[in-house]
């Protein structure tokens, strides 16, 4: 796997390189600000593009901002804190092949290769305090706490046998579990919306 990374401590963007490198993940550009990412994205083509939200020169969303102007390259954006508003924007359109996590993470080194895996190979991964924090302000007031604890799961990127291990629960139970879930949220089945992606947006836009 390639990948180029946007992070302005150079501390962070070369423990990054290295651990990737342990993971065996190449990275073939790394940068500081949010320019420079589109650039290295449209020079290197790479598998995944790893992004800070707040960069130079303002320390806003530049990191955002340039994951939104690589798409549909896969980004992860990494944050600091929970910002709810930049999840949800950056999960607003086609989220496959989109990550959202907390710095921290990084910290255990397999979530966060398993996150790095899971979103260049087009899936969604949603760092697990968005999701409580979100939980805690807007209810999804239909859902079961055991159907609320599924989704969460499933904003990790988790697969059904994923969640099955993880809930020590059986994959038929799973199935049903999530069957009730889309059904809730009114996620009819469809070949052109990916229903685990949209339930779990719904879960960011509080269930509108």
């Amino acid at each position: 796997m390639r990948v180029v990374i946007a992070e302005d401590s150079v501390l962070l963007r070369e423990g990054l390189v290295r651990l990737l490198a342990d993971e065996g993940v190449q990275t073939v550009g790394a940068c500081g600000d949010g320019d420079a990412l589109v650039a290295l994205v449209a020079e290197h083509r790479p598998d995944l593009a790893i992004t800070d939200v707040r960069m130079p020169p303002g320390f806003g969303d530049e990191g955002l901002r340039a994951a939104l102007a690589v798409r549909p390259t896969p980004v992860l954006v990494l944050s600091q804190y929970v910002e709810e508003q930049y999840a949800a924007e950056l999960l607003g359109g086609d989220a496959r092949g989109v990550g959202y996590l907390l710095k921290e993470r990084i910290s255990d080194v397999a979530e966060f290769t398993a996150a790095v895996h899971e979103v260049a190979g087009g899936g969604t991964v949603i760092d697990p305090e968005v999701v409580t924090q979100l939980l805690g302000r807007n209810p999804l007031r239909d859902l079961t706490p055991r159907e609320r604890e599924v989704l969460g799961l499933m904003a990790r990127g988790l697969s059904n046998a994923g969640l099955a291990h993880a809930l020590f629960i059986g994959e038929g139970a799973v199935e049903k579990h999530i069957s009730a879930i889309f059904a809730k949220l009114g996620l009819a089945p469809s070949r052109d919306v990916h229903r685990r992606v949209q339930a779990v947006l719904a879960q960011l836009r509080g269930g509108e």
